[in-house]
């Protein structure tokens, strides 16, 4: 039996199976291969990786978690988990039946891509969520932002500390007076119309199509469509959730433990606000090393 199986072997599984290794316990990662941040060309702010694609890192962590004998990395998906606090049972897509003291759970989230055209096929690359992963490499051009709801008045906020040319697309959101004179008042444009299509460039740019009025063309678009669990395991489970403006995530405790004894979560799927390679990295570690003090006897 294993001590620990991760569900999920991006930054926050590995980051998990990283402390469980060097604490010599036996670790099963389950990983379909398929992080959130696949779409991007490069990773920023990361200590140590700045501007290195996000597959190279992991491809380094992996090699790195080799020296660790008690750490396996298996390339598969996760069906179901049945079982209590130190009898899990982890059924794979394989049809292979694993067993385990303590479950992480790091399968992260997916973003629901909304029906436009050109939407999806822009995303990670003239389509960003977060200036702290992309805006230096754009600060100082034109920026654009899709409105998603009153949240969207402190990204506006934010973004003026990179750059002081910015478009809202108000993409048929109703769009308060006292924001929109906000908005006026630092010379901000408001677009409205509902966005139809969005062309891309090359590199950043994006042309930014309408059904009314003409197209607007940006050197970068920022977005924030909603998010899905990448995988449903702790519906089935039962787990207490926790609605942000954009999904829902885990709810957990300060020791990274879901509603369920003995269960764990760490990553996109159980963080609220904005995603990151280094908190995800952090939250997983934490996970790992106590999952690990959770079995001291």
């Amino acid at each position: 039996m294993n001590d620990v199986i991760i569900i999920g072997g991006s930054f926050a599984g590995l980051a998990a199976a990283l402390q469980l290794g060097r604490a010599r316990r036996k670790v099963t990662v389950l990983d379909t291969g398929l992080p959130r941040n696949r779409f991007a060309d490069h990773s920023h702010g990361v200590l140590g990786h700045d501007h290195k694609p996000p597959s190279d890192i992991l491809a380094e962590a992996r090699q790195q978690l080799a020296r660790y004998p008690a750490i396996k990395l298996v390339n598969a998906r996760a069906d179901s988990i049945s079982g209590t606090l130190d009898n899990f049972s982890v059924l794979t897509g394989d049809g292979e039946s694993l067993g385990a003291r303590r479950l992480i759970l790091s399968y992260g989230v997916a973003d629901q891509m909304p029906a436009v055209p050109g939407f999806a096929e822009g995303w990670g690359t003239s389509i960003i969520p977060c200036p702290y992963c992309d805006g230096f490499e754009v600060a100082d051009q034109h920026w654009g932002l899709v409105w998603f709801r009153p949240q969207s008045h402190i990204q506006v906020k934010l973004f003026q500390h990179w750059t002081d040319r910015l478009t809202v697309f108000a993409d048929g959101h109703d769009i308060a007076p006292d924001i929109r004179a906000d908005l006026a008042h630092r010379n901000i444009p408001i677009v409205d119309g509902r966005i139809t299509g969005i062309a891309r460039h090359g590199g950043h740019s994006a042309t930014v199509k309408l059904d009314t009025g003409p197209d607007v063309a940006v050197d970068i678009l920022f977005a924030h469509p909603p998010t899905e669990p990448s995988a449903s395991l702790h519906d089935s489970l039962g787990l207490a959730t926790v609605d942000t403006p954009l999904g829902i995530v885990l709810k957990v405790d300060e020791r990274r433990e879901t509603s369920m004894p003995g269960i764990y979560a760490a990553g996109d799927l159980a963080t609220p606000g904005l995603p990151s390679v280094t908190t995800a990295s952090w939250q997983g570690a934490m996970a790992g090393i106590f999952a690990q003090q959770s079995m001291l006897v």
